[in-house]
Formats: C-alpha cells, structure tokens, sequence
C-alpha cells in the first residue's frame, strides 16, 4: 500500500455534510473537523482554567481534528440513519473502525504508532469533550441555519440542543451559558 494517508485526509473537503437537509451554506468534513477541533480545545482549556481538569488540551484538539477521518472512506452517514437502532449503530462503528484501519495502512509504518491515538482514542475522557464538541458543531450549524431563515433546522437545532443539556458536562454547559449567544447574532451585532 502507497503512503496515500494525508492524501486521502486533504479530500475531507469533499465529503458533504447534513446530505438529507436543505442547508443555506454547505458544510463539509473538513469544515466540520476544524471546528470540531477548535470547540474541543476550548472545553478542554474550559475544564482546566474553571473546573480545575488536567487535561491534555491540545491531544484533545487533534484527535477531535481527526474525528471523522474514516468518513473519507465512508461518507457521511445522516444521524436519522446511524442511529435509527442499535444494530444500525454497531453495523456502522465495525464499518468506522475498518476504515481507520485501513487509513492507518496508507501511513509509513514508522509513523502509525503517533496516528493510531489519534484516529481510534479510547480514552474516556478525551472521546467524552470531543463528542461534545461534535455535538456542540452540530448545534452551532442549526443555530446558524435558523439565524439564516432555515427552518429545515428547527428540530435539529432542538434535538441537540437537549443532547448537550444531557450529557452533564461543566465546561459544556459553561460554553453554552456563556458563549453559546453570540452564534445567533448578526456580524453588526457581535461589536
């Protein structure tokens, strides 16, 4: 197998988002994973600075960048769908983890072991705030899909809204009391 590796990742841009959604402004993989990445380390420096966590804010940040790697791959299956039942969700992880798998093979071998962690972290902790963050994306893309007039978002938005509300994490919910506002607003108004 080639080092195809960074090949295949620079064609996340590719991969579209939110494919069963009328959207105003598309989103992609790519996109999606820098966001991902950028939401994650602030939960992170969130958890440390306010919540007084040692975590490794900027592993979390990489690993959310590389969270959806395997959607290279895969493409993007619709949540409706991923998780409609417990079959579905399992059928489609086997199918994720194959695919991280075969990302991995297209690395030289003296490079696998740092990318292993990366694509397939099992630490609890690091998968909890980069879930978060996937989640939090996502919410930020209804937010701004409604603020656009994009009503197609309305039971999305309200959906992951209460996702985030359940999963019971302080530095998500300081996020969403304290930045959260700013997403709805217009560029006048966030002088």
């Amino acid at each position: 197998m080639g080092n195809h590796f960074f090949a295949y990742i620079s064609r996340m841009r590719n991969i579209k988002r939110w494919a069963l959604m009328r959207n105003t402004e598309e989103e992609n993989i790519q996109e999606h994973s820098h966001m991902v990445a950028v939401l994650a380390h602030a939960l992170a420096v969130i958890r440390n600075r306010v919540y007084g966590g040692r975590v490794d804010a900027n592993l979390i940040s990489v690993v959310a960048l590389y969270h959806d790697a395997s959607e290279i791959l895969t493409g993007d299956m619709p949540t409706p769908i991923k998780y409609y039942n417990p079959g579905i969700k399992e059928a489609y992880r086997k199918v994720e983890r194959m695919a991280e798998e075969k990302l991995l093979s297209m690395l030289p071998e003296v490079l696998r072991a740092d990318y292993e962690p990366l694509l397939q972290n099992s630490d609890g902790t690091v998968c909890a705030i980069v879930k978060a963050a996937d989640k939090l994306s996502a919410y930020i893309k209804c937010v701004e899909e409604l603020k656009a007039g994009n009503l197609e978002f309305k039971k999305a938005a309200e959906q992951t809204r209460a996702a985030l509300e359940a999963m019971k994490l302080p530095e998500l919910d300081y996020f969403l009391a304290n930045c959260m506002d700013s997403f709805a607003r217009t560029l006048d108004e966030l002088d």
